[in-house]
């Protein structure tokens, strides 16, 4: 395909509106997309997204009218977490692309259909979080499926914050902090080390009740994690997250090697290069991140280079589907006090070795 890739979007708040908008119009301007219809339940949207910024042709409240238009090739969901099966099932039955922000389902059974679907469906699924397409992920698998750190045994991986006071949703059943920010650390973790086995830890609700759009309301959902996620070979990872973390300065993820150590600087959404520590040389090596303004909405350009060309995304349903389930069995050990075996499988994306020497890194000894 090498017209224009035409875009519908269904959800129009600040995901869409701050962030996906800004490549979107990068390729817009490039003559990659246009920009059709777009799908808010919120009326007085219509004229910003039909307005200059974002230049949509037309709007619509029913998400029916994006997903069966008959000029729409690309349906992106940004929907409040609970909507995101719902649309992306209606997209791909109608034979669309589709690119769902995190999580693409918010139960076991809705990501198994939905993964079935796209097995069948002529259209693209490609669930966020896209921290695959990072250059630094990128380079830091090479660097372990090369041997560079030896044998995984221990990872570490953290993300969290304060949490939103705006979206109700984000603490209702369907929200929780680890579909909202668990997720990126999970994803990093299985596509480097592989399917996880089992899944143990703590899953709770810390503060009970927050101030939430100007009132108060009760959490229903997790905000606290400490997960333990096993993986082949007695290799273990833990996972800290929830909306409880005020500020913090370490690494996003730890992988710790029988002959070294590698660490991403920075959070795996937004990498700001990476370390790598290797017996043999006794120093660690300081990477910069070689792509500063790479953007963790960058799911949408690789999938419309993936439309025009016929390439297939990096992407796959299956990886998120175990994503889920890690997160789903997690909230089950929490009110079973039982470790949880992880069903599902799927085969991690391989990147091909690079050419070349890796340019500009630093050295410098912290064993002084």
């Amino acid at each position: 395909m090498t017209d224009a890739v035409r875009i519908g979007v269904v959800g129009c708040g600040s995901v869409m509106q701050h962030s996906y908008s800004r490549q979107i119009n990068n390729l817009k301007q490039r003559g990659q997309v246009e920009t059709v219809v777009a799908c808010d339940v919120k009326e007085d949207r219509r004229s910003i997204v039909t307005g200059p910024d974002y230049g949509y042709q037309r709007f619509t409240t029913d998400f029916e009218d994006v997903v069966t238009a008959g000029d729409v090739d690309l349906v992106l969901v940004t929907t409040s977490m609970r909507e995101h099966a719902m649309v992306t099932r209606a997209a791909l039955e109608a034979g669309k692309h589709v690119l769902v922000e995190k999580p693409m389902a918010t139960t076991i059974e809705e990501a198994a259909a939905l993964m079935e679907l796209a097995r069948a469906s002529k259209g693209y699924l490609v669930p966020a979080p896209h921290v695959l397409l990072s250059p630094t992920y990128q380079k830091m698998w090479r660097h372990i499926h090369a041997g560079d750190i030896g044998t995984p045994y221990l990872a570490r991986a953290f993300y969290g914050w304060a949490g939103p006071n705006w979206g109700k949703w984000f603490y209702e059943q369907g929200g929780g902090s680890m579909f909202d920010l668990g997720v990126y650390n999970i994803v990093s973790l299985t596509g480097f080390l592989g399917p996880a086995k089992r899944v143990s830890g703590f899953v709770g609700t810390a503060i009970k009740e927050r101030m939430v759009e100007g009132e108060m309301m009760a959490v229903q959902t997790d905000d606290n994690v400490q997960l333990c996620i096993e993986f082949a070979n007695d290799c273990y990872g833990v996972v800290t997250t929830g909306f409880t973390i005020q500020q913090y300065r370490n690494a996003a993820i730890e992988i710790y090697g029988s002959k070294g150590t590698i660490q991403m600087m920075g959070d795996d959404w937004d990498p700001d290069g990476y370390e790598l520590w290797q017996n043999e040389e006794g120093a660690w090596k300081l990477y910069p991140e070689s792509d500063p303004n790479w953007p963790w909405t960058d799911g949408i350009n690789h999938l419309v280079h993936c439309i025009r060309t016929g390439q297939r995304p990096i992407h796959d349903p299956a990886h998120a589907y175990h994503v889920i389930e890690i997160i789903e069995k997690s909230r089950l050990l929490a009110k079973t006090g039982m470790i949880q075996s992880i069903e599902s499988t799927f085969t991690p994306h391989s990147f091909a070795p690079a050419g070349g020497e890796e340019a500009a890194h630093l050295k410098h000894d912290r064993t002084n």
